[in-house]
């Protein structure tokens, strides 16, 4: 039971455990409140005596005193059981979602974009604080205290307790059968939302781009239909959900018609007295009221069924494990028959055999889409082949902890993500336990002084959003000198270079020439004279390798580099 409740609200053991006694409180609570019923029955019951005997009255005030402390302590138990552990589960649930994303292989974020993801972690579960805080304690404590009630009613009369008791399933009935129709309109209605934040994010991102073409009204007209078709498609929502709920609880209305009308018969006949009539009458309106809100928290909680399932998803999702020790021999990287395949189908890599050693720099390239980026991802294990083996000094990559391996790797990516702070931060990221005077160095290296030198802090200046107060090649630079901050035996570059001007390109080129020494360095590259000075040459076309062998040897032979390098050649008239 634990087990199922916490896989389905993505609940931790803790957080299971604080749900059941939520249960517990909220079903006392609504017991308790039942308690001014008890003493209004024993009152009338005097009254209708006569009188109300003087020694009773200091019970009836003590009993008052009691009852309203009672309310007290359990509505304080309550509000302590649903809401303050709520919140602190809430940021678990976060916690927790978020360092399942650190887990699983980044060819699960090639199917989610960036909207997605924050939708789930921050939209999704905030609807489930909601419902673990509202929803689901108040119909589960409703449930509860509203059986023991029945239970305790059928004691004073079974066809007035039925009278009363009908019109509850039915009621409930009515909102389940809801389930797959308000399942289908909110998995749709998630959709439109996540298009919508998908396209709020894109204009923000590409502004610039936008203006610069023209494209303002234009994309605005499309960004409007999509915000329009979050709109009409909630409306459709609140009024399906209001259909099946209103219904339900109009038939639970009918309860207190039957009570009146059963009980006015039998009260006619002499079966039940006044006091008893009174009673039940007291009692369904006070029963019928947390059923109430009950069946609009049951509604609710079949439309979260699609957040707990994204949620699900995530926290489901296979995780990259393996052992936290390195047992590399060395740092010569191995493709043996590497096949790789994206989760859609889509052919990769079919078999890809070649070796990076250390001390040397392998270069690949070859056509776009021949899987030069993806060999570089499974090198670092970003991603899981399909078949073959990869191994780094002999150790098999795949049997490593993901961050324990990255750790013998420097990776500058042609796609540079820079962070909003300060230049010497952004550059720390290659080693975080770096000194100011180490990370100067290491920018120094990759020529980031010349820039920084010009900013109003130097290098305590703020380079905004991603970089934006950077041009592509600063920006390129102070990634490049994270690597040589981190000083990893392994480097993998893709396009390093490619943002930089001819003169900063040459620079560059020579500090990375001082970093590789004694290192293993796979670089991609399209520009052929980025790779004339290499040691190897790795082509890759159709995920398969082409050719393989030094600049000099591929220059001879009637192949794809050679073909590359006449091209550039004739577009760029530099010789070789």
């Amino acid at each position: 039971m634990l087990e199922k409740l916490q896989h389905k609200y993505a609940l931790s053991e803790k957080g299971t455990k604080d749900m059941v006694r939520a249960f517990l409180a909220v079903t006392i609570a609504n017991l308790v409140l039942m308690l001014p019923v008890g003493l209004l029955y024993m009152l009338s019951s005097y009254l209708l005596e006569g009188e109300v005997p003087r020694e009773k009255l200091s019970f009836f005030i003590i009993a008052i005193v009691i009852v309203l402390a009672l309310i007290a302590i359990t509505t304080a138990f309550q509000y302590r059981s649903t809401f303050l552990s709520t919140y602190v589960e809430s940021g678990v649930r976060r916690r927790a979602l978020a360092e399942k994303l650190r887990k699983i292989p980044l060819s699960y974020f090639g199917k989610k974009d960036l909207a997605d993801l924050t939708n789930t972690i921050m939209s999704d579960c905030a609807i489930l604080e909601t419902a673990s805080s509202h929803w689901i304690p108040e119909l589960i404590g409703a449930l509860i205290s509203t059986t023991l009630i029945v239970i305790s009613l059928f004691f004073f009369d079974w066809r007035m307790t039925l009278a009363a008791v009908w019109v509850m399933p039915i009621a409930f009935i009515i909102v389940l059968c809801s389930r797959s129709v308000m399942g289908k309109i909110h998995e749709q209605s998630s959709r439109y939302r996540i298009a919508c934040l998908d396209g709020i994010q894109e204009g923000l991102e590409t502004l610039r781009d936008l203006r610069s073409y023209n494209m303002t009204d234009s994309y605005m007209e499309g960004l409007n239909k999509k915000i329009k078709a979050v709109e009409s498609h909630s409306i459709v929502a609140e009024f399906s959900n209001a259909l099946f709920v209103a219904s339900a609880q109009m038939i639970l209305k009918f309860g207190i018609g039957t009570v009146a009308v059963v009980g006015s018969a039998l009260l006619i006949k002499g079966e039940i007295s006044l006091l008893t009539f009174f009673m039940f009458l007291l009692v369904v309106t006070r029963m019928y009221e947390p059923l109430q809100i009950s069946l609009q928290n049951l509604a609710a909680i079949i439309s979260a069924d699609v957040n707990c399932k994204r949620m699900d998803e995530i926290l489901s999702h296979e995780e990259q494990t393996g052992s936290n020790t390195l047992t590399n021999k060395g740092y010569d990287i191995k493709f043996d028959h590497i096949a790789f395949s994206y989760e859609n189908g889509e052919q990769v890599l079919s078999d890809v055999s070649f070796t990076a050693k250390q001390g040397e720099v392998t270069a690949l390239i070859g056509p776009s889409g021949g899987g030069k980026t993806t060999v570089s991802r499974l090198a670092a294990r970003f991603w899981d082949n399909d078949a073959g083996t990869i191994t780094v000094g002999g150790m098999n990559v795949s049997e490593i902890e993901p961050e324990t391996l990255l750790s013998l790797y420097s990776i500058v990516f042609q796609e540079v993500t820079l962070f909003n702070n300060t230049v010497m931060e952004n550059i720390r990221i290659g080693r975080k336990d770096a000194t100011d005077e180490e990370v100067m160095r290491a920018a120094k290296l990759a020529h980031c002084e010349e820039f920084v030198e010009r900013m109003p802090e130097k290098w305590n200046s703020m380079i905004g959003e991603n970089g934006s107060e950077l041009s592509g090649g600063e920006r390129q630079r102070i990634s490049i000198a994270r690597a040589f901050l981190k000083d990893a035996p392994i480097i993998l570059m893709d396009e390093a270079t490619a943002s930089l001007d001819v003169d900063n390109e040459s620079l560059i080129q020579e500090s990375i020439s001082k970093l590789i020494q004694n290192k293993t360095v796979i670089i991609i590259a399209h520009r052929m004279r980025t790779v004339d000075g290499v040691d190897k040459i790795v082509v890759l076309k159709d995920g398969k390798v082409a050719e393989s062998g030094t600049p000099d040897d591929l220059k001879k032979c009637d192949g794809i580099y050679k073909h590359m390098l006449e091209v550039q050649m004739e577009s760029s008239k530099w010789k070789y």
